[in-house]
């Protein structure tokens, strides 16, 4: 019977946990579905690294499922893909990709953005670097994804006590 107890309180404490998670859920967009699947990992790196883990390597595990975490929030807060405005300001300045809306004056409130740099004497240039950049960045951020993925494959089902 006490059992029954502690395993009602566990489940209703797990609930409180979840409930965050679900409050900011929805269903159109796949970064949920990653934060989902990110929150339970990081309860799970938690037991592993508690005194109720049973196996030796549950350490290692957790240690694993925390480089993981690590590249997740990188690969889905994109970080590799903006390193080319970063690149850029430390070439040009801290507002070289500073922009504004320009009016495009035909008369239908329609307007496209412009940069700072395209006042600057070697725009061409700054422009040629920057596609450059973004398509190099880009493809790096491709490559994390990847990595991520075939990590996850290779060891999520050793995640466990």
């Amino acid at each position: 019977m006490i059992y029954w107890f502690k395993r009602k309180y566990r489940q209703i404490k797990n609930l409180f946990r979840w409930l965050p998670i679900i409050w900011k859920q929805y269903d159109f967009d796949y970064r949920y579905s990653i934060e989902v699947f990110k929150f339970q990992l990081q309860k799970q790196a938690e037991f592993l690294e508690s005194d109720r883990a049973m196996t030796l390597s549950a350490k290692d595990k957790a240690k694993r499922i925390r480089t993981i975490l690590k590249l997740m929030d990188k690969v889905y807060e994109e970080d590799y893909a903006m390193e080319y405005f970063d690149i850029l300001k430390e070439m040009y300045g801290d507002n070289v990709l500073d922009w504004w809306f320009e009016d495009t004056k035909k008369g239908d409130g329609s307007s496209y953005m412009r940069y700072e740099y395209e006042k600057w004497d070697n725009a061409e240039e700054i422009a040629q670097i920057k596609d450059e950049l973004f398509v190099m960045c880009h493809e790096k951020q491709d490559r994390a994804h990847k990595i991520l993925w075939k990590m996850i494959e290779k060891d999520i089902r050793s995640f466990w006590d």
